[in-house]
């Protein structure tokens, strides 16, 4: 069978699949490597080639780094000063978590900046008495426009100046994303201000994330802790405290237990015990006790799956949102602030840049061995490697050449003299991306399209850097549905949306993207440099 047909079939039975919903988008990632290999489109080489991709490398990398910022406090530091300085205007405290969202995204990508920011932006919601509603979708939006502000937002930047560099052009720099990304985050704070309060609905969700900001100081006044335990003293980077209670039928029921007693794995204390709202020193436990322990935070963290305990605050959220920044966090702005340098004057190649940050976060303890494996999100990285396969079966087998010929021949004859306008391609390219995005990740888009506009520029002679950063500027344009990206499902249940409350928002901000995509991206990056 000829190549290009296998190619469009796999492609076309990928976005089916990933539409459909129904398997894991890995197995569909995997599935379409290995039908590729099979099929004889790619050697065995070409199949496995994706997860050992620079790409790969540097995504993995920057999820250790996001880790070791979003695990210091750094994240949650950034959101108290925001409740500080906020104030009461509804529309003040938007565009402060609009850039505070933009920015963090930067540095730590959509995903990790919308789940570290969202319980806190529901409680400023309260706290200023409008639903959170009216907050979260602007927080998911802000996010995918401060995806442009720099390479690290997202991994859709990283894989385009990869393809750049692969396609014979130079690599886009650490910033220079940051050419349409600031106008980007601007258009997109003005229309939803502007448009947000007639566009955004105004209902409360049946459930919210908890605050979890001032839990030392609840845990202190609940327990009635000795006035030494200073809610300072009780949690910190190291050691912290849960709640956990003891449900019928527990193996605890019945052991005989005392404050100040190390548990049997040696690694946790009993600070306090209450029964009904009684505080005991000691008692033999009864199924309804509390008790609450203190311990390192990796300790804490396996009362999670103890089946024989309920945990009542998961000791990962407590940890994320009420422990101050401390002596780790100023180490992780410095690994930080070292990887950004290497980055943006290209002294190292970007995973290299990003494996020495990674490195440094583990071996000055900022983070362990155990928190750097836990900070991978194996989906984005299977996804990628499954698909990057793909990518080069659409430009080996012709298929690539083939759709580029087309939408050639498409613009061509509504182009000014018969010629084809790199302008109306451009946008074309962007049209694609958009609507592709709102249906599968934007990952697997850009994976897609980007080889397709590597060869319309081959095939016009014109440079393929606008037409890849059209395509990273389209990608970003999640915002039609709350399936496009996992930032839009994550404020779908705590700001009681409906499948089509996105649209209304989203459609003014993908006109944007678009007419930035189409006019802007061109003055930066011209089709004839």
């Amino acid at each position: 069978m000829d190549p290009i047909a296998v190619t469009l079939v796999v492609l076309a039975a990928a976005v089916v699949l990933f539409v459909w919903n129904r398997l894991p988008v890995e197995i569909v990632a995997i599935g379409v490597a290995l039908a590729l290999f099979a099929t004889g489109v790619l050697t065995f080489e070409q199949t496995l080639a994706g997860f050992g991709d620079p790409v790969i490398v540097f995504i993995a990398a920057l999820f250790v780094v996001s880790e070791a910022l979003d695990a210091t406090g750094v994240t949650t530091w950034a959101g108290q000063r925001l409740v500080a300085g906020a104030g009461t205007s509804r529309r003040r405290l938007l565009v402060l978590v609009m850039l505070l969202v933009a920015v963090v995204t930067a540095l730590i990508s959509v995903n990790g900046a919308v789940a570290a920011l969202l319980p806190m932006v529901v409680v400023l919601a309260m706290s200023i008495r409008q639903p959170p509603s009216r907050m979260l979708m602007p927080l998911a939006f802000g996010a995918h426009a401060g995806s442009l502000l720099a390479l690290t937002g997202t991994p859709v930047n990283v894989l385009v100046s990869e393809l750049a560099v692969a396609s014979g052009e130079r690599a886009f720099g650490f910033f220079e994303f940051g050419l349409v990304g600031l106008p980007l985050v601007t258009g997109t704070i003005l229309i939803t201000v502007l448009l947000g309060g007639r566009l955004l609905p105004a209902r409360a969700a049946a459930s919210a994330p908890r605050d979890l900001s001032a839990h030392a100081q609840t845990l202190a006044d609940q327990y009635r802790l000795a006035a030494d335990g200073a809610p300072g003293e009780l949690l910190n980077r190291d050691v912290g405290l849960t709640e956990v209670l003891v449900p019928p039928r527990s193996p605890f029921v019945g052991e005989h237990v005392f404050t100040g007693m190390v548990t049997d794995s040696g690694r946790l204390v009993v600070v306090a015990i209450q029964r009904s709202g009684d505080d005991l020193t000691e008692t033999v436990l009864a199924p309804g006790d509390l008790l609450l322990l203190r311990g390192t935070w990796d300790a804490l963290e396996t009362t999670s799956s103890d089946p024989n305990v309920v945990v009542v605050d998961e000791p990962d959220s407590i940890r994320r949102q009420a422990v101050p920044m401390g002596p780790r966090a100023r180490t992780a702005l410095v690994v930080l602030a070292g990887m950004v340098i290497l980055l943006a004057t290209g002294l190292v190649p970007p995973a290299v840049a990003a494996l020495l940050a990674a490195c440094a976060m583990v071996l000055l303890r900022v983070l362990t061995v155990p928190q750097a494996h836990r900070s991978m999100a194996w989906t984005t990285l299977i996804l990628v490697g499954g698909m990057i396969p793909l990518s080069t079966a659409i430009q080996v087998s012709g298929a690539a050449d083939l759709l580029a010929t087309g939408l050639v021949d498409v613009v061509g004859r509504i182009g000014p003299a018969g010629e084809p306008s790199p302008v109306l391609l451009l946008f074309g390219i962007a049209v694609v991306t958009v609507i592709l995005g709102q249906l599968i990740s934007n990952m697997a888009t850009a994976l897609i399209v980007a080889p397709i506009a590597i060869a319309i520029a081959a095939e016009t002679g014109i440079s393929a850097l606008p037409l890849l950063m059209g395509v990273a500027v389209a990608a970003a344009a999640s915002f039609l549905t709350p399936v496009a990206t996992p930032a839009n499902t994550m404020v779908l249940g705590p700001g009681a949306y409906k499948f089509g409350d996105y649209w209304k928002l989203g459609l003014p901000l993908v006109v944007l993207f678009l007419a930035v995509a189409t006019l802007l991206v061109p003055v930066f990056w011209p089709f004839n440099p």
